[in-house]
């Protein structure tokens, strides 16, 4: 079996998750083409980011012309379908979604994929992100293209459902993988009813062989460590505010920030205007190897988001035994309960978390301990990628014929 996984910018740092799908079905014997609209490759330092970004073929950089000749070839042979994927491209346009031309420019890339796809044998698409991969998807689809599927990850795609067109999407596509339970309940929202027995719920999932063998707990004081983009979903400065209230009380506290993005000179000027440089360290971006020593050095990971899908890096640490301070949120609560592998606390309560890094830096060493093992047995039990590659290869099968 030979399918194409679509991405719109592909690799990005923070798209390990997807090279690993990749990875992990490849070892099982499925053919993958790997398809982007664009690469970022001044972004990537990662020699696995590399690699991929060599491997990945990049749509736009075939050109304009050769695109309208693709698009143009596609509607001669094809009438019918050319008008039917124009006049949901002035739908689209009219509802929001995009400007018109933007939705040609979309059109024009399904061309692409679909002529790529026939000439490459794939016999299905696969887009991860139910934005403007999955239209394009969608778009080589009523050109002729193979049937295509799509992985829905959220929260962007929960922000703006109606505009996004989740439910057309899904209404074109064989099947839509969500990573949460919370994440299918989101889609059943927005799908027709008929279509609700497309959703399949296959987790992210870690090549656990590299994450085997924890470190145990470090010496020291009690270290807190949040990774992840600089961004307003991540509750980064939220998370500043929280660990000022609770280091005033404990200042033996420490936390490092794994991560960058467009807020980072405001959580730097809140870390400074609290006086905490010596207790709060920002990291920068760091690849599976840093991300692994930084999680190796605390005792619990913090994760305050106020919105997510189910965050790869609360997978990660619980692989590393490290017991999760989260937020109440989306899928988080089906991996991590409390009292058990971490403790949750409500989204957007900066004295709860005050609280709760408080109570984690109280708890003895041998409970932190006990609480980072089951999580570790947690995640091995629920989000190994080789289970998470089995069902989708049999999805992609399925849906193959």
């Amino acid at each position: 079996m030979r399918i194409g996984y679509l991405v719109n910018t592909y690799p990005r740092p923070s798209h390990s998750f997807i090279r690993r799908e990749i990875a992990a079905l490849e070892n099982q014997g499925v053919e993958i083409h790997r398809l982007a609209m664009r690469g970022d490759a001044g972004a990537l330092s990662d020699p696995a980011d590399l690699a991929e970004h060599a491997r990945t073929e990049r749509v736009l950089e075939a050109g304009a012309r050769r695109l309208l000749a693709d698009l143009g070839r596609r509607g001669a042979a094809r009438p019918a379908a050319l008008a039917q994927a124009l006049a949901l491209a002035r739908r689209r346009a009219g509802s929001g979604e995009s400007s018109l031309a933007r939705q040609m420019i979309y059109l024009a890339e399904g061309a692409r994929v679909a002529a790529r796809a026939q000439a490459l044998g794939l016999a299905h698409i696969h887009a991860h992100f139910g934005t403007n991969s999955a239209r394009v998807a969608g778009y080589a689809r009523l050109l002729g293209g193979p049937r295509f599927s799509f992985t829905v990850h959220g929260p962007e795609e929960f922000d703006n459902v109606q505009a996004l067109d989740l439910r057309g999407k899904l209404a074109l596509a064989e099947f839509c993988v969500a990573v949460s339970s919370y994440g299918r309940s989101q889609l059943c929202r927005w799908a027709d009813t008929g279509d609700w027995d497309k959703i399949h719920v296959v987790h992210c999932g870690l090549d656990l062989d590299r994450w085997a063998d924890p470190a145990p707990l470090p010496p020291g004081p009690f270290h807190l460590v949040a990774v992840g983009r600089f961004a307003e979903q991540k509750g980064f400065g939220l998370l500043i505010r929280a660990f000022a209230r609770a280091w005033r009380r404990d200042p033996g506290l420490r936390l490092s920030l794994v991560g960058d993005g467009e807020l980072r000179p405001q959580t730097q000027a809140m870390v400074a205007a609290q006086g905490m440089g010596d207790a709060v360290k920002i990291l920068g971006w760091q690849d599976e190897a840093g991300v692994c020593a930084a999680l190796d050095a605390a005792h619990a990971l913090v994760a305050p988001s106020f919105a997510e899908g189910l965050p790869v890096v609360v997978m990660e640490a619980m692989a590393r035994a490290r017991p999760v301070i989260a937020t109440y949120i989306a899928g988080i609560p089906e991996l991590v309960r409390p009292g058990s592998e971490g403790w949750l606390v409500p989204a957007g309560d900066s004295e709860a978390l005050a609280e709760t890094m408080l109570q984690a830096a109280r708890t003895a060493p041998e409970t932190l301990a006990a609480m980072g093992a089951r999580a570790r047995a947690r995640v091995t039990a629920r989000h190994d990628i080789r289970e998470s590659a089995r069902r989708l290869a049999a999805l992609f099968s399925r849906a193959t014929g």
